[in-house]
């Protein structure tokens, strides 16, 4: 690469703030300049419309990995919950930043708790593991689609729209939003989607990128959650309430949950391997019916 790096992020203030952060660490990297371009995505220009009416979760990247093959930038940063599992040949995850907080938050008004909240209290909640497990702490909630940017969706709970919604943790805090939120679901009441809290940068396969960016605890969780996703293949797509967190000690835990929105498989294993673990997990989440959920 010759002359200054050209960084492609969605205009959102959260995206926006997710690329500064990667020209950040280039620059202290040792990479002179950087210059971030912003790109509208499919899933921008349609906010309030379903995921599934518009594409699922590739439309937050497909005008980003254009820009890659046209050459008008030298590489993407993406939250990589946006990212599908499975991937173009011709594009590679090239670093993951250290990850941030992955757990989901409960945003109430009047910092009310969700175990505390009136019965048939409306909840604004798109993604389907988050309706899932809400359902199976509070089956007597009222769960309601939510579109927009972070700031939209807390302007929805601060004007009554929503009595309270589930937003993740890490888009609040990088906003300066912590504030906003009135607890934390633990990992294990509310597991994470594949990926979240990471950073990621994702350039055309080949493309060379310093790899001080790279977060080894990061990359390794990051290839676990997304390795027992791509073993589902094309069974998953936007509308399977599916998560995957892995968390990273001295061994790998590795928790994972699938719903069809009444009946839920949980899995937690633990090992130092990560393919054997992604593999053992993978089987375990058959023989307890997963497939048989997605199929539903």
């Amino acid at each position: 690469m010759s002359g200054a790096l050209r960084i492609g992020t969605r205009g959102s203030k959260l995206a926006l703030w997710q690329a500064n952060d990667v020209a950040r660490r280039l620059r202290d990297a040792g990479c002179a300049t950087t210059e971030i371009v912003p790109i509208r995505t499919s899933g921008d220009k349609r906010p309030d419309a379903s995921l599934a009416s518009i594409g699922g979760k590739g439309v937050f990247i497909k005008e980003l990995e254009e820009a890659l093959v046209a050459g008008t930038i030298d590489l993407a940063v993406h939250s990589l919950k946006d990212v599908p599992s499975i991937m173009p040949d011709q594009f590679v995850l090239a670093a993951f930043l250290e990850r941030g907080d992955p757990r989901d938050a409960w945003v109430q008004r009047d910092r009310i708790p969700i175990r505390e909240l009136p019965a048939g209290s409306t909840i604004g909640t798109s993604a389907p593991r988050r309706r899932a497990q809400v359902r199976l702490l509070r089956p007597d909630l009222r769960l309601e689609e939510i579109r927009g940017n972070v700031d939209t969706r807390v302007a929805k709970v601060r004007s009554g729209v929503y009595a309270a919604a589930v937003l993740a943790a890490a888009g609040l805090q990088r906003l300066g939003l912590a504030r906003e939120i009135t607890s934390y679901f633990s990992v294990d009441e509310m597991i994470p989607a594949a990926g979240q809290g990471i950073i990621v940068v994702e350039t055309l396969r080949g493309q060379p990128l310093p790899r001080a960016l790279n977060d080894a605890d990061a990359e390794v969780a990051a290839r676990c959650e997304r390795g027992v996703l791509e073993k589902f293949d094309t069974l998953l797509d936007c509308y399977s309430a599916v998560a995957v967190h892995a968390t990273i000690d001295r061994t790998i835990t590795l928790r994972a949950f699938f719903s069809d929105g009444q009946t839920s498989v949980r899995v937690t294993r633990t090992g130092r391997q990560a393919a054997a673990l992604i593999d053992s997990t993978y089987e375990e989440l058959i023989s307890k019916g997963a497939q048989e959920l997605l199929a539903r």
